[in-house]
Order: structure tokens, then sequence, then C-alpha cells
């Protein structure tokens, strides 16, 4: 049975409250909706096949770009994170530590994948023996669980969804100009698909990845209640240089 189709009036006023406004949108459409675990939520199918499209177009790009599909474990051990302590300082608020599995105490805690660099990494450091297997460019699409204390839909929820490209490069200059070819693939996928334009360039010091040596990303701004808080969206958490 079709959903029922809400009418304009039913919608709360964009110009008094957009926050209200915009959840109004997303659950009465079918985009998404509230899941039983709070700060989750569900892809209703609506909402899904966006992500879908979405993710046929960045996939082909990325595959153009020399760079092939992978997969991790979404368990990182505690002790394989901590090696990277400013990494693992970055997200420590954040994480999600898995203590018993099978009924019994584990020896070593796991965390669920904030991202993946340390694991992908240290698989990297066995694989990469010389020069000669470089750039080495993998690209995983997955979930992610961050415990966000103010979660809002599609925005940023505890799990979400997305991809994280990592390459290997054999100087600064090669990986920075993969840094730069994934930022204009992004300008591209939020401009001419999705019509959002933004402000792209480098995060400063205090607001960089953790771990990484520079940050660089794609703002946009939207609207909310109060005229000088906004809402920033980020689209490019996870390339390190």
């Amino acid at each position: 049975m079709a959903e029922k189709i809400f009418e304009k009036k039913q919608l709360a006023k964009k110009s008094e409250d957009f926050s209200e406004w915009y959840t109004d949108v997303i659950l009465k459409s079918g985009l998404a909706d509230y899941a039983p675990v709070k700060g989750c939520m569900v892809f209703k199918p609506y909402g899904y096949a966006i992500w879908e499209l979405m993710q046929k177009v960045l996939d082909e790009k990325i595959k153009a770009n020399g760079v092939k599909n992978a997969y991790f474990p979404m368990f990182i051990p505690e002790g394989l994170l901590s090696k990277e302590k400013e990494h693992i300082k970055g997200f420590s608020p954040e994480l999600a530590v898995v203590t018993i599995g099978g009924g019994k105490e584990l020896e070593e805690r796991l965390v669920v994948r904030p991202t993946s660099e340390t694991i992908m990494y240290s698989m990297f450091s066995s694989w990469i023996n010389s020069w000669r297997d470089l750039p080495y460019k993998v690209n995983q699409w997955c979930n992610v669980v961050r415990w966000e204390k103010r979660p809002r839909l599609f925005i940023r929820s505890i799990e979400f969804l997305w991809q994280e490209g990592h390459t290997v490069h054999a100087s600064k200059e090669e990986a920075q100009a993969q840094v730069d070819w994934a930022m204009e693939m992004y300008k591209n996928m939020y401009r001419d698909y999705l019509a959002i334009d933004g402000i792209a360039g480098r995060k400063s010091e205090s607001e960089k990845f953790a771990g990484a040596d520079a940050t660089v990303t794609l703002e946009t701004l939207m609207p909310c209640k109060a005229p000088l808080l906004i809402i920033s969206a980020k689209i490019l958490p996870s390339l390190l240089i």
C-alpha cells in the first residue's frame, strides 16, 4: 500500500523553524526514520535509493582513477588503534568498544570502526615491499560508528554510511595530487549532481583530522533558527596527506 501523500501545509514553516522543517521533510517524505537505538536512523527505500545513485556515480569516478575497492573488518583491536596516540586521542570520546564476545570477556577489547586508517595501514605495511608497489590505492564503502552526542538525521548519527579512500605514494607531491583529485570529485558531486555549492579549503591546525599532517574539506552551510548558528557539513573526513 502506498504511503499517504502529505501536503505542504502539514510541514513546519521553513522560515520560522528550519530545524523542525528539515526533520519534517525527511520523515514525511519517507526518506528515513528514527531507529529503536537512540542516535541511529533507518534508511527507508526512497532514502537508500538516493544513496545508491550517489554511490554509483562516485564509484565509477573512483575506479576510473585506478582505485580498487576492498573491505576491512569493522572491529579494530584496541592495541592497534592505540599505536597512533594522536589518532586515538581525537576519537576517544566517540568510540564504541566491545568487551564481551561469545559470552566471554575478550582478552583484548575491540573498537567498532570509527575510521579505518589503523587497520588499513597495518595491512599495507605487509603488502607494500618497495617503491615498485606504489602507488597503492584502495577505497572502502562501509559504515562507521561514532558516539555522537547530538545526532541529526543524515547530517550525523551514531552509525553512518560513507566511503573512505586510502592511498600510499612514493612522494608527498603524488599524495597531494591524489587529494586534489579527490577534492575535485567531491566538489563535482555536490555541485553538479546535488546542486549544493560550498567553500573548499584547508582546515586549521585545531580542526584538522586526528593524526593527519593536513586536512582539506568542502564546507556547506545550512540555515537554522538562530541566525548566528550554522551547521557545517564536511565531506572529506578520511583523506590524509
